[in-house]
């Protein structure tokens, strides 16, 4: 946005800071994110403090940085009234989970690490965050983000005090963290129509597992070495001999490799579908959907413990799921596939449509990052990237409503408490 436009839109910005930002009790604070706003959405290269300073008229470096980075004022609130207000105005098909990374030079930026880097392609040295986010192919809006904390950050005191990391605060794995925010997202009344996430996170059973255990219908990537079972594989036990315990029942057959189940089944057995239209015209391919039981220690020991825990014993039968998998015209093989425990008589046309819709937060990640400025905070604290990382949402959020409603009138506040979502869960 340039600066007319931003000036155009102060009004309707005020309101939406003052809805916000309710939970901040100071109003030079709230004043402060009215500016750190302004800022994000005016053009410019750099979306760091000092720049922004420059380019607003009642910028000043040492409030911002001060509000930023020394504040004691709460995020956690702040994304929580994003989150009620856009949820209803998106209306979710889906939540999309994902991880993202900034690059950073030196080791002091709050959890810091060498570890795999997306934005680079290659392990380097960078921060990690895990976001939620409500998606539907015509908007999206980051709901919850959490901060990976490496290993190495765990028990480094020097580097926790210096960036002043919570003392509650260590090490968990990505998927532990996405499920952490989809629990903390259900305190505030939102529960997710369904789960999509990329193999990072569809290929770990226990993170699917932790779906099924909280209710939550999923369709998640995998990666084409996922051993499954046919769903019509049958468990047995050998015969007792009358001497010690009774053999368990088990799935005598090898199970196979997902790539090798799709393969086998030939070309004939997928059909094309379109899930949306894009830029270029209708986006299409072949897919085809079979029931499938996930194999490998992992998911069996999930199985047997869910079994127990319920019904005190396991008859060996690993849960049912959908297999989802793509051939693109011209390919030699299957490229892609998806794990969903959605009915499995949900139409192959829905299963793709929401293996797909990952797009929408791809596009908008473009927007936060390079718009926004997402990675451009320069930072070292805790406090200050999750403050920053609040006032980019906010931001994004602002921007996409004046999308969806380009000529409303009234910058009102719907909450979940008043207002309908376009989907029920």
């Amino acid at each position: 946005m340039d600066a007319h436009e931003v000036n155009r839109a102060r009004a309707k910005l005020a309101l939406f800071v003052a809805d916000v930002f309710a939970s901040v009790s100071r109003k030079d604070q709230r004043a402060k994110g009215d500016c750190y706003l302004r800022g994000l959405m005016l053009d410019g290269r750099r979306k760091s403090i000092q720049p922004m300073a420059e380019r607003l008229p009642d910028g000043n470096e040492q409030n911002l940085q001060q509000f930023v980075n020394q504040s004691t004022w709460d995020p956690v609130p702040v994304r929580r009234r994003i989150a009620q207000r856009m949820v209803p105005r998106i209306g979710p098909d889906a939540w999309v989970v994902d991880d993202v990374s900034f690059p950073k030079d030196g080791k002091m930026s709050v959890a810091v690490a060498r570890q795999y880097c997306g934005a680079l392609g290659k392990r380097a040295n960078c921060q990690v965050a895990v976001s939620v986010h409500a998606v539907s192919d015509a908007a999206s809006c980051p709901l919850q983000w959490r901060l990976f904390v490496p290993q190495e950050w765990a028990d480094d005191a020097g580097r926790r005090q210096k960036t002043g990391i919570p003392q509650e605060v260590g090490h968990r794995e990505k998927w532990r963290l996405a499920l952490d925010s989809i629990d903390e997202l259900a305190t505030w009344n939102l529960v997710p129509p369904v789960v999509v996430a990329d193999a990072g996170y569809g290929q770990n059973a226990d993170f699917r597992d932790g779906l099924e255990g909280r209710g939550i219908g999923y369709v998640v990537a995998i990666r084409s070495d996922v051993s499954v079972h046919p769903h019509d594989a049958r468990p047995a036990a050998p015969a007792w001999s009358g001497n010690g315990p009774r053999p368990q029942s088990r799935y005598r057959d090898k199970p196979s490799s997902v790539a090798a189940l799709a393969a086998g089944r030939g070309r004939q057995a997928f059909s094309e579908v379109t899930w949306r239209e894009g830029s270029r015209g209708p986006m299409r391919s072949r897919f085809s959907a079979l029931r499938v039981r996930p194999a490998g220690v992992r998911a069996r020991r999930l199985a047997q413990a869910a079994a127990m825990a319920e019904h005190g014993h396991w008859d060996g039968v690993l849960p049912e799921v959908t297999l989802l998998a793509e051939w693109p015209e011209g390919a030699e093989a299957p490229t892609d596939y998806w794990l969903s425990n959605l009915p499995a008589d949900t139409p192959i046309a829905e299963l793709v449509r929401l293996a797909k819709i990952r797009w929408r937060i791809e596009h908008d990640y473009r927007e936060l990052k390079h718009g926004l400025g997402l990675d451009h905070f320069e930072g070292r604290s805790w406090n200050g990237w999750h403050h920053h990382v609040t006032l980019v949402t906010a931001a994004h959020a602002f921007l996409t409503e004046q999308r969806l409603a380009p000529k409303a009138d009234t910058a009102d506040s719907p909450s979940i408490r008043s207002s309908t979502p376009s989907r029920t869960c």
